[in-house]
């Protein structure tokens, strides 16, 4: 399986891994325990998903099985917005390494630039992203800087290999690079073909981040959640018509699409035979000319946007 090198630490990071999120609870042990049968290596949680305890399950099983050790796997979980302050996200990520079973995190990201109210894990875990009366979003006035030193001692105590940022555009990255005494590694995006961010995706490999794409297919990852917008990446002309040439499935073009420009992605899939077809999105090389006619498909189209709750929340404004 291809990798990323990432270039602090050297460790390779996977390009093709499976992603926790929408996973439920009931059936997340054994989804994470089939993956690792198929092949998969890396993990993509977060606190904010509700499932890392049984993704731990999933884990340990498959390690007590003999199937791999967990140096063979590359685990990433997100620090909520909830923990923002100095004197919470060390606390969380124990809390998270706990939930997992595990010693360290690969890679802990900021799940996303923005600073909410604390809310106790103890009177409600995972939080979300509204106070206790579940209509209203409470800031708070952390700044990255705080945060980011906080998560620096997270690798200084062992706990994270590996930290970065998710959801972050050129303004904030430029900003934490001022002050960071240990560089982002990995920069978590919304990436897929109706929204390219062609000018993010250079500023990251220019200053040496690597990418991690989330949404690969698009409208298609939202539909269970009615927040789907525009057409099916899956069945357009362009993607279905690539794929038929190549006797590929369409989700596997889009992936390779990210893939073979060295952005990592982690679908998820409850169906076996999809599980194994995403895997297996390496299997085969596109043109150029494929590449770009697919990447010319960028609407701007963003699903996953704070400011559809608050307006406050506009970071991609």
């Amino acid at each position: 399986m291809s990798s990323i090198v990432l270039a602090r630490t050297k460790q390779e990071m996977p390009l093709v891994g499976f992603g926790l999120w929408k996973v439920t609870k009931s059936s997340c042990k054994a989804t994470v325990y089939k993956a690792i049968q198929e092949g998969y290596r890396l993990f993509d949680g977060a606190g904010d998903y509700g499932n890392e305890k049984e993704a731990g399950e999933g884990v340990r099983q498959a390690i007590d099985d003999g199937l791999v050790k967990r140096e063979d796997l590359f685990i990433t979980s997100k620090l909520w917005n909830t923990f923002h302050a100095k004197e919470h996200v060390k606390a969380l990520a124990t809390k998270q390494l706990g939930l997992w079973g595990l010693d360290y995190f690969d890679l802990f990201l900021v799940h996303f630039p923005i600073a909410l109210k604390y809310v106790d894990p103890a009177e409600r875990y995972p939080p979300e992203w509204f106070g206790a009366d579940g209509k209203t979003v409470h800031l708070q006035d952390t700044p990255m800087q705080e945060t980011w030193t906080a998560m620096e001692e997270l690798v200084d105590a062992g706990l994270a290999k590996n930290i970065g940022i998710s959801n972050c555009q050129g303004s904030i990255i430029l900003d934490i690079l001022r002050y960071a005494r240990i560089k982002p590694q990995v920069l978590q995006i919304e990436h897929h073909p109706y929204l390219t961010q062609e000018a993010l995706v250079a500023l990251a490999r220019e200053l040496g981040i690597a990418i991690t794409a989330y949404s690969s297919f698009g409208p298609q990852s939202y539909v269970e959640l009615s927040m789907d917008r525009g057409d099916s990446l899956l069945k357009n002309v362009t993607v279905s018509t690539i794929a038929d040439r190549y006797s590929k499935s369409s989700a596997q073009v889009l992936l390779r699409w990210a893939t073979q420009r060295r952005i990592a992605v982690v679908p998820k899939s409850n169906d076996d035979d999809r599980l194994k077809e995403n895997l297996d999105s390496e299997s085969f090389d596109l043109s150029e000319d494929d590449i770009k006619a697919i990447s010319s498909l960028n609407r701007n189209l963003r699903m996953n946007d704070p400011a559809d709750i608050d307006v406050r929340m506009s970071i991609f404004a």
